[in-house]
């Protein structure tokens, strides 16, 4: 007979969701934790109290209550106090934020940088450099529980290794290992998809809040897919889950980096864009993205045509997935929102035309709340998973 859950995992449990809550829905009163987690009063003030005291929250009086009686404290999350890193490994740039508990973006940098493959040595000394430069400007008594990386490739669940980026690099390359040991804070550096990632964004702070069966579809260079279903990110068995952007949409099409022909990617991505548009050489990334679509709106026949031809491809891809998942949100982020709003009308006619009824009827097409944050912001979210799973432990290792 298998024993339950002891006192001290149900506390850690009760700890956790508590600062869960905290962190992704900020400041709220103690009455509102008691309903929401469905525990009694004197237990909300005993978890709150040893949060409180490890320094991940804080408590204080509403600002105005307009009820009578002794209002409920109000428990905020320690933002400027407790902080993760996050970073964000893409084509064109790079980006490091430094994100305080609640979702708060205490500092950041980015810079361009040149596309094609990177050295891991020297990517990893430019990312660790700017997350030095923003620790020296925090206070003494600050502390950092976690650091995650969002990356363009395929990560290997099992030990973080990003096994293929055929926009970054040629090889297996030890991407968290190497940048943990850059950073010399003593944590592990989590890494993940940048698509999953951004999902996970969307789900917790973007567009997708609240909505349980979601597909985030990101456009850079090429396309890339995260999947929420039943409110978690569906990873697949070795982590490689969501690589929408090889599905093949038109076989016998356009050659893929990935060695097939006729991918979404490579009916969809910037170069199928800008080739159709007649554009391609003269310009790339995000800015000629816009151009088409800017073009279009003002007349331009050869990029209405070309914007016409990537939108039902576009269309046919996100049909696929929705007779195959049945969400109840798809979005579009990166490159592709541009792409979707220039393309609307071709995306929905191929919906209509081959979506199952009962999948399309309900099903809303919406554009990424988060912009080109959403991959930095879910790579915090994902420095952030070890201490809501275990506030109290993590908070300890991290101080020692």
């Amino acid at each position: 007979m298998r024993a339950g859950p002891s006192q001290e995992d149900i506390r850690r449990h009760n700890l956790g969701a508590l600062l869960r809550h905290v962190h992704l829905g900020g400041p709220i009163s103690r009455a509102e934790l008691t309903s929401r987690m469905g525990l009694n009063r004197s237990t909300i003030m005993a978890l709150t109290s040893d949060l409180t005291a490890a320094g991940l929250v804080r408590e204080e009086l509403p600002r105005e209550t307009g009820r009578a009686g002794r209002p409920s404290l109000v428990v905020r999350p320690e933002s400027a106090r407790v902080y993760v890193f996050a970073f964000d490994v893409g084509p064109d740039r790079l980006a490091v934020a430094r994100v305080g508990l609640g979702g708060v973006i205490l500092d950041r940098r980015e810079v361009p940088r040149d596309r094609g493959r990177f050295k891991l040595d020297e990517l990893a000394a430019t990312l660790s450099g700017f997350a030095r430069q923003m620790r020296r400007k925090t206070r003494a008594d600050t502390v950092c529980v976690g650091a995650a990386a969002a990356v363009s490739g395929g990560v290997r669940k099992a030990d973080g290794v990003v096994t293929f980026g055929p926009n970054l690099m040629d090889e297996e390359v030890p991407f968290g290992e190497e940048l943990g040991r850059r950073l010399g804070l003593g944590l592990p550096v989590s890494v993940g998809n940048d698509a999953n990632l951004a999902a996970l964004a969307e789900h917790s702070r973007g567009v997708g809040v609240a909505v349980k069966d979601l597909i985030y579809l990101h456009g850079d260079v090429g396309i890339g897919g995260g999947i929420i279903a039943g409110g978690h990110l569906l990873g697949g068995h070795d982590g490689y889950g969501g690589e929408v952007g090889h599905m093949v949409v038109n076989p016998g099409g356009r050659a893929c980096g990935c060695g097939s022909s006729g991918c979404l990617e490579a009916e969809v991505g910037e170069r199928a864009l800008l080739e159709s548009a007649g554009r391609f050489g003269a310009q790339q990334g995000r800015d000629a993205v816009r151009a088409v679509v800017e073009a279009a709106d003002r007349g331009d026949i050869v990029a209405q045509e070309g914007l016409k031809r990537v939108g039902e491809w576009l269309g046919l891809g996100v049909a696929n997935l929705v007779n195959i998942f049945n969400p109840e949100m798809l979005i579009f982020g990166g490159m592709l929102r541009e792409i979707y709003l220039g393309s609307a009308a071709q995306v929905r006619t191929q919906l209509t035309l081959h979506a199952m009824a009962p999948q399309r009827d309900r099903l809303r097409l919406r554009t990424s709340a988060l912009g080109d944050a959403a991959t930095l912001v879910g790579a915090a979210e994902l420095a952030f998973a070890h201490v809501l799973s275990d506030p109290l432990e993590v908070l300890a290792r991290a101080n020692a």
